[in-house]
């Protein structure tokens, strides 16, 4: 018997035919969002790449896209609708994030996130992730300027 109510969204793998609802969300939520080209060139590099969808109309809610390394894991993208958001659903994947790392054995599972979102920051130090490092210009910001990125680590068990 399932832990998740018959209705909770469900976690698949990204393919082709979830591009164009992923680069919807992405458009929403980013001011520079990737581009459909860099997520047909994470799942060519066979990328750990998951989609979180309405198991009621199939939509898609959220996803991410990670890289496996050696005895760690390097999440890349992670990004919920905004329409969505608040529900619970980064948690989720964040949930099969880890699951797959510890199926995979990373030992740790490491992030970019831009200094200004501050959401996201705390959503991830209350899911056990601790700052490590900062990444100087990393991300590109209006007005051709560039913002720095918070490098964030944990740990996985088993």
């Amino acid at each position: 018997m399932s832990a998740l109510p018959q209705d909770a969204p469900r976690l698949l793998p990204m393919t082709l035919r979830e591009l164009d609802a992923v680069v919807d969300i992405e458009a929403s939520a980013y001011d520079f969002p990737w581009t459909r080209g860099n997520f047909i060139d994470s799942l060519a590099a066979g990328y750990l790449a998951r989609v979180l969808c309405d198991a009621v109309t199939g939509h898609v809610v959220g996803y991410f896209v990670a890289m496996k390394g050696v005895e760690e894991m390097h999440l890349l993208n992670i990004t919920v609708s905004p329409a969505e958001q608040g529900q619970g659903h980064a948690r989720r994947l964040l949930d099969e994030l880890v699951r797959l790392c510890a199926s995979l054995h990373a030992r740790q599972l490491w992030l970019e996130v831009r200094e200004s979102n501050l959401r996201a920051r705390a959503l991830y130090v209350r899911y056990g992730f601790r700052p490590i490092g900062v990444r100087r210009g990393y991300y590109p910001a209006l007005h051709g300027r560039r913002e720095d990125a918070a490098v964030m680590a944990m740990n996985i068990d088993g």
